[in-house]
């Protein structure tokens, strides 16, 4: 057998497909039309598909060998409240207005459709259960595969294994890169509301300025990492939004702060809420102002399995020339509710490459600009197919 030969047939309908479902884009559990859509293109291939949530879904492929193994393959299929921009897709923009797929969900989702159609093909191939998790609600809490993970139904199966991947425009088209270990990190959100006394820009004496209160909170969370988090410790404090005032001649009486905490460890996240606690405290106390502070726990850190890891790597190799193959030196802050299924069963994130000049797809996720290379499926979809089949991925170079 030969995997890339495979998927050959189906690569250029993936690219298509991830188009199409890029001109609909729809946000965190409310990807109705894209659950539908799902839904039939796999009833199509004669899979049994159910529904344990109100949006996603989760495909039954039965392989023709008898084996108690199961494998589970995910991808996300929720949009951004994002306005998007660039000319390199302007054949097929968003017609939604302020929801576009600018972090590469749209793709995700069409290779794993394209998955399901080599599989459904090849089940003589195929030992036990493969599992295709359709995940809404991926960028928003509390996290579609929190959600999923709550209803029950993927514990009714024995899964040995799970899997999840992810576009990288960092990296060029054609590499795989993860790491056993951490590989992503824990992002909890912060909310801060700082309530003073409104007056008249002229006359600052006479109120309580949250501006220049917020100021003193930004400066002072800013300062946590550097010297209340051991240094060989991985944290991040970041504000990423800030609203109050009305106009350039009013002091507001409120001022409201947007961010988030990113660690590994949860006795670090721990410290810098206790100190984010103490700040606020002291500032408000200082101004003589009030100012409230709410955490919401967000997901877990993603914790790759060594051998399932492995394995990716392994994998990888033996579909591609070495040099497309990186093992991460070092795991990166950005969040992934992949994690929940990783507190149930033993799975492995990885990232694949989908940068590249000429379809202007070097913009970081969440940009407005942000694309996926169609070159991106050539490597995702002979990966997550080789993986879902198993052994050691030696059969798929020719």
């Amino acid at each position: 057998m030969n995997i890339q030969q495979w998927c050959t047939p189906y690569l250029k309908q993936a690219n298509e497909e991830r188009e199409y479902l890029h001109r609909f884009p729809e946000l965190s559990y409310q990807e109705f039309e894209t659950t539908n859509y799902i839904e039939q293109q796999l009833t199509q291939l004669g899979l049994v598909v159910e529904r344990p949530l109100d949006t996603g879904c989760i495909a039954i492929i039965e392989g023709d060998i008898a084996s108690d193994r199961v494998v589970a393959l995910r991808a996300d299929i929720d949009a951004l409240p994002i306005q998007e921009e660039g000319e390199a897709k302007t054949d097929f923009f968003s017609t939604r207005p302020g929801i576009a797929h600018c972090c590469g969900h749209d793709a995700h989702t069409a290779n794993l459709l394209g998955v399901a159609r080599v599989l459904a093909k090849h089940t003589s191939h195929i030992s036990g259960k493969v599992l295709l998790i359709f995940q809404p609600g991926e960028e928003t809490l509390p996290g579609g595969g929190r959600l999923l993970c709550e209803t029950g139904w993927l514990q009714k199966y024995p899964i040995q294994q799970i899997f999840g991947l992810h576009t990288s425009p960092s990296h060029k088209v054609g590499t795989i890169t993860t790491r056993p270990g951490e590989l992503m990190a824990a992002p909890d959100e912060f909310h801060v509301t700082i309530r003073g006394v409104g007056g008249h820009a002229a006359c600052p004496h006479e109120a309580i300025d949250p501006v220049v209160i917020a100021a003193e909170c930004i400066s002072a969370f800013q300062t946590i990492v550097s010297r209340s988090v051991d240094p060989t410790e991985s944290a991040v404090v970041t504000i990423g939004r800030i609203e109050g005032g009305t106009a350039h001649n009013i002091i507001p009486e409120k001022l409201q702060l947007w961010g988030t905490i990113r660690s590994f460890s949860s006795a670090t996240v721990k410290r810098i809420e206790k100190r984010m606690h103490q700040i606020c405290a002291g500032i408000a106390q200082a101004y003589d102002a009030e100012i409230s502070l709410t955490i919401n726990k967000g997901y877990p850190a993603v914790i790759n399995d060594e051998r399932a890891a492995k394995q990716v790597l392994n994998h990888a190799k033996n579909l591609f020339t070495s040099d497309k193959v990186v093992e991460m030196e070092r795991p990166i802050m950005a969040g992934e509710d992949f994690s929940f299924y990783q507190q149930f069963f033993p799975g492995a994130f990885f990232f694949v490459g989908s940068g590249a000049q000429k379809s202007d797809s070097k913009y970081v996720w969440h940009h407005p600009k942000y694309n996926v290379d169609p070159g991106f499926f050539e490597t995702a979809m002979p990966l997550m197919v080789s993986l879902a089949i198993g052994g050691s991925g030696e059969t798929g170079k020719e």
